[in-house]
């Protein structure tokens, strides 16, 4: 895996080569192949959703990036180095966050914070003291005294107060109370506006609905599809939902609607294709409306249905 190029760039720099870029990336344990021909390219200063079910080999792409797997094919780069043969360099300009953080048990949440910024490029002190305070985090305790949603609460603080380029993410607010997952939000958002680089991979959909720039969704070792949420929605039926005064006697005379059931409250729902609304309007309209509701496809809307046209496979199930 050769880079094509070894410059460093600014954060948020966006005229430069992308964060990451993976091409047709490949990564076999034994006879198994976890990675099938990956592509993924995040650019400079995007927040970028990465979603997939347990299994899907989210995580093992995320490992083949922090250098941690060495891929069997495919070229891989991470602000313009190898992950592999440029960990050392690499890792003093990126952040990590895993789903389960470990914290040394005799170190305090705030010894914790400080020696990963020292092995990173360094900690920004007073935004550490601010996302101390706004994660309500008591940096004196032990490793060994916090729970799990508090040692998230460390490697969140340690990350985004380091000064890196690229922040990976993956679930990182697994163990956090509704409360400090807004928090994670809003603090997500402030870096998103500095310009700053984010993979985010979650199963919080509208965390990442709220936060992505763009959506990358895996499936079986693949991405299945990538680009801008109104760009995947353009490309997915809209639910319309409508109370009718006079309904139709024969559902199969709305034609520009598909899947339409109707209760015996008079509530028709249907969907129809992003192009047809207007057609479907008005031909619900002599049925003397009451009531409409109009909703595009949410995040989860559009993941799941890469997830429910098939049962999933063995092979799915055994990815990590």
């Amino acid at each position: 895996m050769t880079p094509t190029s070894t410059q460093p760039e600014r954060p948020g720099d966006s005229a430069g080569p992308a964060a990451i870029r993976i091409r047709g990336l490949v990564k076999k344990f034994g006879s198994f192949k976890a990675l099938d021909g990956l592509d993924l390219e995040v650019a400079r200063g995007e927040v970028h959703g990465f979603l997939g079910p347990n299994g899907a080999g989210k995580s093992t792409t995320i490992r083949v990036l922090l250098g941690l797997l060495r891929a069997n094919q495919g070229t891989v780069e991470l602000l313009g180095g190898d992950p592999w043969g440029d960990v050392v360099e690499l890792h003093r300009r990126i952040a990590y966050v895993p789903g389960d953080v470990m914290l040394w048990p005799r170190l305090s949440g705030g010894e914790a914070i400080d020696l990963l910024g020292n092995l990173r490029g360094g900690l920004e002190k007073a935004r550490r003291t601010e996302l101390i305070e706004r994660f309500e985090l008591d940096p004196t305790k032990r490793g060994r005294q916090y729970s799990k949603g508090n040692r998230q609460k460390v490697a969140i603080v340690a990350a985004l107060a380091a000064n890196v380029e690229l922040l990976i993410l993956d679930e990182p607010t697994s163990g956090l109370d509704p409360l400090m997952e807004a928090v994670f939000r809003d603090e997500i958002a402030k870096e998103k506006a500095n310009g700053r680089t984010i993979l985010l991979s979650s199963h919080i959909m509208s965390e990442v609905e709220a936060l992505a720039d763009r959506v990358s969704i895996i499936r079986q070792g693949k991405i299945v599809q990538t680009g801008t949420l109104d760009d995947i929605r353009g490309q997915t039926r809209i639910t319309i939902s409508a109370t009718l005064a006079r309904p139709p006697a024969d559902l199969g005379g709305l034609t520009v609607l598909h899947d339409a059931a109707l209760d015996d409250h008079h509530r028709l729902t249907a969907t129809v294709e992003p192009d047809q609304v207007n057609a479907a309007m008005a031909e619900l309209v002599p049925h003397e409306m009451s009531a409409l509701t109009v909703s595009p496809a949410s995040l989860e809307d559009l993941f799941l249905r890469h997830y429910t046209d098939e049962a999933t496979s063995p092979a799915e199930e055994a990815r990590s």
